[in-house]
């Protein structure tokens, strides 16, 4: 087998001595043939199942011929808007315009479409008509049934209908692109594909429906009655595990319906070690080089995925809906491998950057049950409080940690994945905290409680601030035994569904205890298929049908993240109308309590801090 880039252009197909591709992969970000980015794991799993991948990144959508250079597939394209959502990629929370694309050349912005996946299609359809178009990717996974459009803010259909594609394989795609490739191999008519778990596909009756399946709310009805679409939501939230999930249909109209097959089960341990030991150039492809690379390769090159998949539960995280609640790992062999292979990088400084995935102190299954019976479909295993039946145990992480720590030429062993901090709680051992503090940060933990208020975090699925409070404690105990001043910077987030201005200015309060400004907020970013989203747009908690109050208003949402940042002169007048008109003058003025002074003081350098007096910078 060469050991080289896919093609990208004939060129490349005729030095392998090829005169067609089996598939063509059309992705919206550029291409970087490295482990991290998901069309290089599908086409390299491909490739090791003895197909021929050609890969077109970043198309010009507006000329239909630039989906032509590998020419016609013999099986079928493959399409995915790249490692993000498109919209996201292209658009802050406000909707304004980014100004870089890390999965771009150079950052370039302006690379790929809008709603990308759907483009990439309809580019296809124009020039093949009948061949195969199998989408997947976080945007198509997301959008696999009718969703909440934060952008356009309507309902759209599922992408299948709006892209007219065949197939969607959606969440992790290992298993179920290698059946979709063996059938069409085998002259299967794509139509007929309709039994493999994780994908969704188009069907004119449910007559050939043999299973047990569950029938979610009409397209017209979810896009027309806000309790609809919660009801449809959580039925589809409740059948996102491999072991008990039905399967699903959704009438888009009259004689079409939509039908999502169960997930795909999960990898086993060898399966994970067999995917992150394929044939990777673990580099952006050598075009690129003249404007600079890819950025985001920088952020992973030097870093280890450990696992995928994620039990926490959080409310706005898209994450069950795409790898699933049930936690896959790499074995330490495959991951030490891995290590020794990145120390011999010329670039390599001494320094692993991350040991990580969804959640790095995650390393097994949250609970023995899980492999047999699958997660519990109305319950979470850390919310409300750990669950009875978690297994709480950090050994296996710990000694992982430690075998990267002792290889040659590794100077630093760093974990910025995100840690559970309940998770850490629930653990009566300290070992693994105390190596954490001693040995993989730099000063500085970042831990993300979200917001201080349990009626907000009962929202996000979040443990309550008691939880948060006492982790602290720890860490600060932890760090005063090992003679380490470090400290935690907290992820915080404004607007969240259950967030009213009583609550943010809460936070606020909090802030200016902490006596930290925190330089970023994420304000709530409505994106498809989370939970959150659905609370955002119907107003719903569809796990109990409550009413929610929701921040949707620019100029509320705007309020309220600014309150946060109360110390930036640029949010003083939101930050005064949001504490005048809740009745909270108190907090205006120049004792040690207020947050701002009764006039804008920031003007030529000037700070307001909280002694009451001025001073210069």
């Amino acid at each position: 087998m060469i050991h080289d880039f896919l093609p990208i252009c004939k060129g490349d197909m005729k030095k392998r001595g090829w005169d067609e591709c089996d598939f063509v992969y059309i992705t919206g970000d550029a291409y970087v043939d490295h482990s991290s980015f998901g069309p290089a794991i599908i086409s390299r799993i491909l490739e090791a199942h003895g197909y021929r991948v050609g890969i077109i990144a970043q198309p010009d959508w507006k000329n239909r011929d630039s989906i032509t250079i590998l020419g016609r597939p013999r099986l079928g394209f493959l399409v995915s808007a790249g490692n993000m959502d498109s919209m996201v990629n292209h658009y802050t929370v406000s909707k304004k315009r980014r100004h870089t694309d890390a999965y771009s050349p150079g950052g370039r912005m302006g690379l790929r479409p809008d709603y990308a996946t759907v483009v990439y299609c309809n580019l296809i359809r124009q020039t093949y008509k009948d061949v195969p178009i199998i989408i997947g990717g976080i945007e198509a996974s997301l959008r696999r049934l009718s969703h909440y459009d934060y952008w356009s803010d309507k309902v759209k259909h599922s992408i299948l209908i709006d892209s007219g594609a065949d197939l969607i394989s959606y969440g992790m795609g290992e298993h179920s692109i290698v059946e979709i490739a063996d059938a069409l191999d085998a002259g299967i008519n794509v139509k007929d594909i309709t039994y493999i778990r994780g994908t969704v596909y188009r069907t004119d009756s449910t007559d050939n429906i043999t299973e047990e399946y569950i029938e979610l709310p009409s397209y017209d009805e979810v896009s027309t009655d806000k309790k609809q679409y919660a009801h449809s939501f959580y039925s589809q939230y409740c059948n996102t595990d491999p072991f008990v999930a039905k399967i699903l249909v959704e009438k888009v109209k009259n004689k079409m319906y939509v039908v999502q097959n169960p997930p795909a089960y999960p990898l086993t341990q060898q399966e994970m070690d067999d995917v992150y030991a394929l044939d990777y150039m673990c580099d952006y492809h050598p075009v690129y080089k003249k404007d600079g690379g890819i950025p985001a390769l920088s952020e992973i090159k030097f870093s280890l995925t450990s696992n995928r998949g994620c039990f926490g539960g959080c409310s706005f995280c898209a994450l069950t809906f795409h790898q699933g609640r049930i936690v896959q790992t790499r074995s330490h062999e495959s991951i030490i491998n891995e290590a020794k292979h990145m120390t011999e990088e010329k670039d390599f400084k001494g320094y692993i950057h991350d040991v990580g995935g969804p959640t790095a102190n995650f390393r097994h299954t949250s609970c023995d049950k899980q492999l047999r019976y699958g997660t519990c479909p109305s319950k979470q295993c850390l919310f409300p409080k750990p669950c009875n039946n978690l297994k709480v145990d950090h050994k296996d992480y710990v000694a992982l940690l430690r075998k990267l720590r002792k290889l040659p030429k590794v100077k630093k062993v760093f974990v910025r994945s995100g840690i559970r901090f309940d998770y850490v709680m629930a653990d009566s051992d300290d070992t693994f905290l105390r190596e954490l503090c001693e040995n993989h940060i730099s000063g500085q933990l970042r831990v993300a409680p979200e917001h201080i208020s349990d009626n907000v975090l009962k929202m996000m699925g979040k443990p309550s601030n008691d939880v948060y409070m006492a982790f602290l404690n720890r860490y600060a105990k932890i760090n005063k035994k090992t003679g380490k001043e470090q400290f935690v910077v907290p992820y915080l987030m404004s607007s969240h569904p259950g967030s009213t201005m009583k609550e943010a200015i809460e936070l606020a309060e909090y802030v200016r205890d902490m006596g930290y400004i925190p330089e970023q907020v994420q304000d709530f970013y409505p994106t498809p298929s989370t939970l959150s989203t659905c609370m955002y747009y119907t107003g719903y908690d569809p796990r109990t049908m409550e009413k929610v109050y929701t921040p949707r208003s620019p100029h509320e949402k705007a309020m309220q993240r600014a309150l946060i940042q109360y110390r930036n002169p640029e949010n003083y007048e939101l930050v005064k109308e949001a504490l005048l008109s809740n009745g909270r003058s108190d907090l205006i003025g120049f004792d040690r309590h207020c947050l701002i002074p009764p006039r804008k003081m920031a003007a030529r350098g000037e700070r307001f801090e909280k002694t009451g007096k001025k001073r210069k910078r």
